[in-house]
């Protein structure tokens, strides 16, 4: 048996290929939750496309449901006009104003449809006579653009400018920038507008609010209204089912093109490099949110437009974040520093 040594005791570990500490890899937080944020599941979810078989089920069950409400709204006027032709004829008066109201409803949506039809159309017309530099079809395109704001106030001046200038104009795309640069600028701010305070509700009741799914909540119908106002500003005015049908329309070109994830890229940009190791989880968790609710808004923005960025530079994701969250996660200098 051999004796204990004492003292201290040296091991060769340079051929054995130990990291040096630098090289080491980061240690995980654990106390992050392993899902995505808030609005890439909504972003996952409502871009997700149901399968035919859970459409003919859903189409189904609605017309089920409608025709056996028909029939016990049929039988119930039937009897209250057996038991009292009063109460009857109130019963049928009230009967057939709902149905004067669902068939008002039906009839927007349809105006709804045709109005996003309209511009669809636009946008198809502009890239083609961008495509085969037609000056004829840029006036046509210019023209419906005009007709389509000639009941705008806010774009009268202009409207008015344009009007004043497209004739010294001789290039199809100059003569559709003309119209991008004086028609659509102001139509823009308003739109950014509308990015910057959804993006700023988002990221305020995720770092506020503890509760659980708030966030995904708040970033649904966030993002459904703020689209829904984006389409309003440049005149695709929706209703209750072309919103959703618009909001799967962006929400799916973002996850088709991979926009929906955010980098540390952008959060640096947005929060600087040390604030996050100073503040909450839930303050990085609102400013990724806000982050992919201002992406939604430009890709909203670039949906509903008549004409594509091109003249006027596309708003930048970080520069709509940074305006939004100026003053609500301050980093200038606390009261004890002045």
């Amino acid at each position: 048996m051999n004796a204990r040594r004492s003292g201290p005791m040296m091991f060769d570990i340079e051929d054995q290929g130990v990291a040096a500490p630098h090289s080491a890899p980061p240690v995980p937080d654990l106390d992050t939750p392993a899902n995505a944020a808030a609005m890439q599941r909504v972003a996952t979810l409502a871009a997700a496309r149901p399968n035919r078989l859970a459409r003919w089920f859903w189409g189904v069950l609605g017309t089920l449901v409608m025709f056996f409400a028909g029939i016990a709204a049929w039988d119930f006027v039937n009897d209250m006009i057996a038991r009292s032709p009063l109460l009857g004829g109130m019963a049928l008066v009230l009967v057939g104003l709902m149905c004067l109201v669902l068939l008002a409803i039906f009839l927007r949506e349809l105006a709804a449809f045709g109005r996003l039809r309209r511009v669809d159309r636009i946008q198809t017309a502009a890239i083609a006579a961008i495509e085969d530099a037609n000056l004829t079809h840029a006036r046509a395109v210019t023209a419906q653009i005009t007709a389509l704001y000639k009941a705008r106030d806010d774009t009268r001046w202009g409207r008015a400018d344009f009007a004043a200038r497209q004739g010294d104009v001789l290039d199809a795309d100059a003569l559709l920038g003309l119209a991008e640069t004086t028609i659509l600028a102001s139509l823009d701010e308003r739109a950014r507008a509308e990015v910057e305070a959804a993006a700023r509700q988002v990221a305020t009741v995720t770092a506020v609010v503890p509760l659980a799914l708030a966030d995904v909540f708040t970033a649904l119908t966030s993002n459904m209204r703020m689209i829904r106002r984006i389409a309003e500003i440049y005149g695709g005015r929706s209703g209750t089912l072309g919103s959703w049908r618009l909001t799967r329309q962006v929400l799916a070109h973002l996850v088709a093109t991979g926009a929906v994830a955010v980098g540390d890229d952008l959060i640096g940009s947005v929060a600087g490099g040390g604030v996050l190791s100073k503040v909450s989880r839930r303050f990085g968790e609102g400013v990724i949110n806000g982050a992919l609710t201002a992406r939604v808004g430009v890709a909203a923005m670039e949906v509903c437009r008549p004409l594509a960025f091109a003249s006027l530079k596309r708003p930048s994701v970080s520069s709509l974040v940074q305006r939004s969250l100026t003053g609500l996660f301050s980093r200038g200098r606390t009261s004890d520093e002045d």
